[in-house]
């Protein structure tokens, strides 16, 4: 088996093994600063015909409804209110196989490509249920009760996407499915874009008002997305996604100019500042023009704004690749606000579709924001803020071996999948990638503070990103840090009995907004938890991706040893 062979590091991976562990980040940060993930172009090409089956996909269950689905008549049928109905289905479908976010080699997915429905459908897998021990559903292994819930979600959606008209009678059941599979698997849920394309069902529960409520529902993702980026850690997002796109690759000295003085300062220049911010004016904009827009030329210049927008953030290639998510926001922009701009939010009659809104759109965000532990980012829309929960794994010597032995999964871990395709230095290398792409981020930071901390000799333990841990044992992963938190960390020692020091969590949550600081906690997947502490953004804004002797951080609260089992 072959894959395209990814642009390996500029240095001698034989020599990079001998350095230290903080300067081997250096390199490898150094390295992607010029080269991003090192991405082959063949990969993109994958990513591009994956868009274009999801279209194909969409034109398909079009095609029940009379007088839709043609691709050659598309330019007569996409504003039917039937087309955008069924581009919801479909895009929860799609994302809920697993074929959306978070699939194929950019997610640390080679093979197989995609996770979701692979181990959904799988009984003894891993999952972390939303209430741990609730009864019938709350086990944190996957039951045959559980793969027939999911199951049958996709039959509800089958029935109403050959439907010839989508009416709330066909919508209503996978509206009761979805909250019973997050309360089993909060994976699940968030696979199946519930935070968006689930409120979007619950619109078309009301016939009268439901394009009012998508508008407000297009407006609250595009505004939330943007009110979470006023924080100091959305520049360092531009700089690694700028230094790590497609469009940029061909000039290497354009790449360096998103960090104040490559190679030595690798923290986001005036250039990337610039850019994070401009892009977020830009943000909030565009959608308050929509909304107070009729369809004249304030509301076109505004879709102009609005695709130009997401074609800049859809050509970057963002990690996670959120591509048919990008595509269907465009869509909805433009059949929403361009085909049916007659329909004004004002408009909206239905008191109890307005509270739905205010509850899902409004005060959920609030909540996410303001207590960002308690509520997952994709539901307080917190897109691709820099402002994350993320954990790293830290396995002694071969330990990571026993996730392979023990757990149900329906793929090997990372390293044994690029086995499959790659050398050992080619394997070493993309792995590494990913430790500069934590790293490089303001958050990242933080873990040449934390990783000392939790072991004595980094170079015993083998660093595995939480992404990559959750990719596999979960089967879906997308930037969402509490699906592998300490719940996680439980139901594998459940399952693979590590001994005290074989197996140390660093779990970092994000920022509360309005608060200075970020929250830390060190974990042993035998003894529990170590220590907690938190660390103030601020100082995290002096330091390098790498550690080089600079003045850290206050010292962290500690807090009493507690039990993770």
């Amino acid at each position: 088996m072959a894959l395209p062979k990814p642009l390996l590091p500029p240095y001698d991976l034989r020599e990079w093994r001998k350095e230290s562990p903080s300067r081997r980040l250096q390199m490898v940060c150094q390295a992607w600063a010029t080269q991003g993930y090192g991405t082959p172009a063949a990969i993109y090409l994958v990513y591009l015909l994956k868009l274009v089956a999801y279209a194909a996909g969409w034109c398909f269950f079009c095609s029940f409804t009379p007088g839709l689905g043609g691709a050659a008549s598309l330019a007569s049928w996409w504003s039917a209110p039937e087309a955008f109905q069924k581009a919801i289905l479909w895009s929860m479908a799609f994302e809920g196989l697993g074929l959306g976010c978070g699939s194929g080699p950019l997610t640390g997915r080679y093979y197989p490509p995609f996770g979701g429905a692979l181990h959904f459908c799988r009984p003894g897998t891993t999952k972390v249920p939303l209430w741990p021990g609730l009864p019938i559903l709350g086990g944190d292994r996957r039951t045959v009760l559980d793969v027939a819930l999911y199951l049958a979600h996709y039959a509800f959606l089958g029935r109403a996407l050959m439907a010839p008209a989508v009416t709330p009678e066909l919508v209503a059941p996978t509206l009761v499915l979805l909250p019973l599979l997050g309360l089993a698997d909060k994976t699940v849920f968030l696979a199946a874009r519930a935070d968006h394309f689930g409120v979007a069902l619950a619109c078309l529960l009301f016939p009268r008002d439901w394009i009012a409520g998508e508008k407000v529902l297009w407006a609250a993702v595009w505004l939330w997305a943007a009110t979470s980026k006023l924080n100091r850690h959305f520049p360092s997002v531009v700089a690694v996604m700028q230094s790590n796109s497609p469009l940029t690759a061909p000039f290497p000295a354009l790449r360096h100019r998103f960090f104040r003085s490559f190679p030595d300062d690798l923290r986001p220049s005036r250039l990337a500042h610039a850019l994070a911010h401009g892009g977020t004016v830009v943000e909030l904009v565009f959608p308050v023009a929509l909304l107070l827009g009729d369809g004249g030329p304030v509301t076109r210049a505004a879709l102009a704004v609005m695709l130009l927008f997401h074609l800049f953030i859809t050509s970057s290639i963002p990690m996670g690749v959120p591509i048919e998510w990008n595509v269907v926001m465009v869509y909805g922009g433009l059949f929403l606000f361009g085909a049916h701009a007659e329909v004004r939010v004002t408009g909206l009659a239905s008191p109890l579709l307005a509270a739905l809104l205010f509850i899902l759109c409004f005060l959920v965000q609030v909540l996410g924001n303001l207590f960002p532990a308690r509520v997952s980012f994709l539901c307080s829309m917190r897109y691709y803020a820099g402002n994350w929960a993320y954990s790293v794994w830290l396995f002694r010597g071969d330990c990571a071996a026993k996730l392979d032995a023990h757990l149900v999964k329906a793929a090997p871990r990372v390293q044994a999948q690029l086995g499959l395709f790659y050398d050992e230095d080619t394997t070493t290398a993309l792995l590494s990638k990913v430790m500069a792409f934590r790293a490089m981020h303001l958050q990242g930071r933080a873990l040449q503070l934390l990783l000392p901390r939790a072991v004595d000799d980094l170079d015993a333990y083998e660093y595995q990103d939480g992404e990559v841990v959750a990719g596999v044992v979960l089967g879906y992963n997308f930037g969402e840090g509490h699906l592998h938190d300490l719940q996680l960390l439980r139901a594998v020692q459940g399952q693979c009995g590590f001994a005290e020091g074989e197996l140390r969590c660093v779990f970092v949550e994000a920022q509360p907004m309005g608060r200075p600081a970020l929250s830390w906690t060190i974990a042993d997947a035998a003894s529990g938890v170590r220590e907690r502490g938190e660390v103030l953004v601020t100082e995290l804004e002096k330091l390098q991706p790498w550690a080089t002797g600079a003045p850290g951080t206050r010292a962290p609260r500690r807090h009493a040893r507690e039990e993770a089992s």
